[in-house]
């Protein structure tokens, strides 16, 4: 325990005066109280309102998005990302089992499965390796005039976009007999994922990806944001990310054409009238607030001050880690991570739980990695290659307390 110990007082030193530290705590230093306030004077609380407006086109231009969607969360963000590129009920998404679930309820809302595909222990994310072998080993190509296309609500309301836009041959899954309709890498913990090689092996395959940019806002891959690379991206708000609108997700686009269509679906697909109620098709109640935006708008306006100070917190925990027993993770090669949350590799599962238990017992938080997906009860039964790498970060992996550290004067 006396290295536990150590590890501790580190982290107290890091985050002093706190009886408790969390894992990740949202910063409020900036004009949040006054957007607030001039959000409610104004009296457009809902999903109309500048602050929707001008949080969309400041997102757009600081990721180097053409156009940038608000959404209520990002997991409603993700299911509409999903459903613009194509998935559509009983077909498949390729995705990793080293994520939140929501990247694979999301798959799941649209009535499709996941298969999992292991994930490279350099970045935590999609393995473009496993990847390539996946498809290589299990893909047929079908010819459009084969496909017997059905009568769903999905196909119905995008037929439009995906179906009748393209002639290619479309992969199918030579086991299940289903046919493959995204791939769907996260960006573990802000970590990019070598979502250049995943983009380039999927295009090969006629398939679009769909980024899980919920955890990496001001992560570049390349040079890069993440969530530009594929069809789209979406990025997540929540109370625990480096940027938080309360609750809140964002869908990027490089399509401005996606990009309008998405607006107009999230808000229930009303045509505009000055007084008359006519939608032309399923929509989606999944617009962001104006009072989440205007809290977006001001924390965005920090989001450089956060991003230098989280990498300041990584830099003084690799420096402490590169003296003790366990590994610190870094950004990949290739890559500018935002450091959303910060983690240790322990030697064991049974040394991970007896750090995990001292840490809380002394009030520090401290957290595993989820439960593999493919370990739950919903999605024991899908598809997965042998996940080596995902079960031996998920035996060792911890995330340690990684909030932005900021005197509140």
């Amino acid at each position: 325990m006396q290295k536990f110990k150590h590890v501790l007082a580190f982290i107290q030193s890091l985050y002093p005066g706190l009886k408790s530290i969390p894992l990740h705590a949202p910063v409020f230093n900036g004009n949040e109280k006054k957007y607030l306030t001039e959000c409610i004077e104004s009296k457009f609380v809902s999903s109309i309102g500048r602050f929707v407006d001008q949080f969309e086109k400041k997102i757009a231009e600081f990721t180097g998005a053409k156009k940038a969607v608000v959404c209520v969360n990002g997991t409603n963000a993700l299911h509409l990302a999903l459903l613009l590129s194509g998935v559509e009920n009983n077909t498949e998404v390729i995705t990793q089992p080293l994520t939140f679930i929501a990247t694979a309820n999301a798959i799941s809302y649209c009535g499709a499965k996941p298969i999992f595909l292991d994930v490279d222990r350099s970045t935590l994310g999609l393995s473009p390796k496993s990847l390539e072998q996946w498809l290589e080993q299990n893909i047929e190509f079908r010819n459009e005039r084969d496909i017997q296309i059905s009568n769903d609500i999905n196909n119905q309301q995008f037929s439009n976009i995906h179906i009748r836009s393209t002639k290619l041959p479309r992969p199918f899954n030579k086991t299940t007999n289903r046919r493959i309709s995204a791939v769907l890498p996260m960006h573990t913990f802000g970590h990019p994922a070598k979502i250049e090689e995943i983009v380039r092996i999927s295009s090969k395959y006629n398939l679009p990806v769909v980024e899980d940019a919920a955890e990496s806002l001001g992560s570049y891959y390349v040079g890069k944001h993440t969530g530009t690379f594929g069809k789209i991206g979406i990025l997540s708000f929540n109370g625990n990310k480096i940027l938080t609108t309360g609750g809140g997700g964002m869908l990027l686009f490089m399509d401005d054409e996606l990009a309008r269509i998405a607006k107009h679906i999230t808000t229930q697909a009303k045509t505009s009238h000055p007084w008359e109620f006519f939608h032309d098709q399923i929509g989606y109640n999944y617009r962001m607030p104006n009072i989440n935006a205007a809290l977006g708008l001001a924390q965005l306006e920090q989001l450089p001050l956060f991003l230098k100070n989280k990498r300041e917190t990584a830099s003084a925990y690799k420096s402490f880690f590169e003296k003790t027993d366990f590994e610190f993770f870094t950004e990949p090669k290739g890559a500018t991570s935002n450091y959303w949350l910060n983690c240790i590799f322990l030697n064991s599962r049974v040394e991970r739980d007896d750090f995990l238990q001292f840490m809380n017992d002394n009030k520090v938080m401290a957290r595993p990695a989820w439960c593999l997906l493919n370990k739950l009860p919903m999605f024991h039964n899908c598809q997965s290659d042998n996940l080596d790498n995902a079960k031996w970060c998920v035996d060792r992996l911890v995330n340690i307390p990684s909030s932005v550290r900021i005197n509140e004067k």
